[in-house]
């Protein structure tokens, strides 16, 4: 990993010891130049979680999207794949950014050349009848299915998938979310660089400011976070005695998961965009795709068990607590933009967001994103 546009000399302080360390500086949240980087580096150049491989399925056969500034088709045959949105002729786009089509082949339209499924070149025309196509099938890309959600390497040099998520498989694995529906879905538009709103995520530090709802069912300074391997940052949150779940009475109109901890709510986020929040009656997610330094697109998701018809009780709740996130953390992009920004410390309760803090200056520098690694 190439280092970051960002001087080493403004990183020493965010890698001190926590209790001693800043936050980042101001042009990791500012300058179009590091985000660029970033989409290369972070983005492109590790796992980036594309979605629910059945829902990126539905209704089609291949797709199109960007992964960073990485253009990728997707197909889904025997399983999903994912290839270089580049044909092995001239380098012509297969399909255009978000562009989906049921077809049994992927085709150029350029000169034709079509592509299965599985990337093999299944027509090549009139290139000649002594022309071999073997070698010109698509590249592939790495690709993993995990819990059910989607995972592409779009540069194809990130280390194992096994090593990114590390310990983090264990902890969702009794929550089988795979095997729970979506129920919900809300998208966001939050003008705010995609590192503040993860940074937000990790710390209850400001939840007594600004989530009367949330702290009426979970005790702020509750809880505790995890240190396990993997490229992902995290901890749990107690509900309080008589709360069954977060909602804005506290009270569950869902059906219990099976063999999860009913009295704790797990708040997960694995580098680089997929933030999940494990209830003893439902999964969570943010998807953030940065659009600009101050500006991420965030979709927001609701899974729940199949039988679950009212899944209102979980979504009205998120979708203020949400909104009361989303103007905080654009009030922080506003002052990150403001000359006189200076990185500040960070309080003893906020060691997750000191994980993810380093875990981004390592990342600037060229080194591994794990602690562990």
């Amino acid at each position: 990993m190439a280092n970051a546009p960002v001087d080493a000399r403004a990183l020493e302080a965010p890698l001190r010891p926590h209790g001693e360390s800043v936050m980042l500086p101001r042009e990791a949240y500012t300058d179009p130049a590091v985000l660029a980087w970033e989409r290369r580096q972070f983005f492109a150049g590790t796992w980036t979680c594309l979605g629910r491989a059945d829902e990126l399925a539905a209704g089609t056969t291949h797709r199109a999207t960007t992964i960073g500034d990485i253009a990728v088709v997707l197909t889904f045959g025997d399983r999903p794949r994912a290839f270089a949105n580049t044909c092995r002729h001239r380098g012509h786009e297969l399909l255009q950014r978000d562009e989906t089509s049921d077809r049994r082949a992927v085709v150029c339209p350029y000169h034709g050349w079509s592509y299965e499924l599985d990337g093999a070149v299944k027509a090549a025309p009139r290139m000649g009848d002594s022309f071999d196509p073997s070698p010109y099938n698509l590249v592939e890309l790495p690709s993993e299915v995990w819990h059910g959600w989607m995972f592409v390497n779009a540069t194809g040099t990130a280390s194992s998938f096994e090593e990114h998520v590390g310990g983090l498989t264990d902890l969702v694995a009794p929550y089988a979310p795979e095997t729970l529906v979506l129920k919900a879905r809300h998208a966001y538009d939050v003008a705010s660089n995609w590192k503040t709103i993860v940074e937000n995520y990790q710390e209850c530090y400001h939840c007594p400011s600004i989530h009367p709802e949330l702290c009426k069912v979970s005790p702020p300074n509750s809880g505790d976070n995890w240190n396990l391997p993997g490229a992902w940052v995290g901890g749990l949150m107690d509900l309080r005695p008589e709360a069954e779940t977060m909602s804005l009475d506290g009270r569950s109109r869902g059906v219990p998961l099976p063999g999860v901890d009913p009295r704790r709510v797990n708040y997960l986020g694995l580098f680089p965009n997929l933030l999940l929040s494990l209830h003893p009656d439902y999964v969570m997610t943010h998807r953030l795709e940065p659009r600009a330094p101050g500006l991420t697109a965030i979709e927001c998701s609701w899974y729940f068990p199949a039988e679950v018809t009212d899944p209102s009780y979980a979504v009205d709740f998120w979708d203020v607590t949400n909104r009361e996130d989303w103007a905080a953390c654009e009030s922080v992009q506003r002052g990150a933009e403001s000359p006189h920004f200076r990185p500040g410390p960070l309080a003893p309760a906020e060691d997750a967001v000191y994980q993810w803090v380093t875990m981004i200056a390592r990342g600037y520098l060229g080194k591994p994103l794990s602690s562990q690694g």
